[in-house]
């Protein structure tokens, strides 16, 4: 049986790997995680799509709580909020263990086999 917290953890986990999934919203993130906090139009001039893909790039990554919006006027500027990515790198930190571990298994089984 699941915790709350761990059915959270695994939601956000999800919503972290579906917005990240797509080449453009890694990229968006990316650019934004590299270079600062950016308006719409700064990240649809480079992002090579429309604005409107833009702003649904952007509103599946603030879902996902990989980004902030800060309205300022008449345009909105988007930063990135790469602490969000703890649970996807606990998650990868566990299973890069977890095969790290059969890697050995295996190995000291292909040594023992050899002698």
């Amino acid at each position: 049986m699941q915790t709350a917290a761990t059915e959270f953890s695994n939601q956000v986990s999800d919503e972290i790997f579906k917005a990240l999934a797509d080449p453009t919203r890694r990229a968006i993130f990316e650019r934004l995680a590299r270079d600062g906090e950016q308006t719409v139009r700064a990240l649809t001039d480079r992002a090579g799509v429309s604005q409107p893909a833009v702003s649904k790039h952007l509103r599946v990554l603030k879902q996902a709580q990989l980004v902030i919006d800060r309205p300022a006027g008449r345009e909105t500027h988007y930063s990135a909020q790469p602490l969000a990515l703890a649970a996807l790198r606990d998650w990868v930190s566990f299973y890069g263990a977890f095969w790290n571990d059969r890697i050995d298994h295996l190995e000291s089984l292909l040594k023992r086999m050899d002698q």
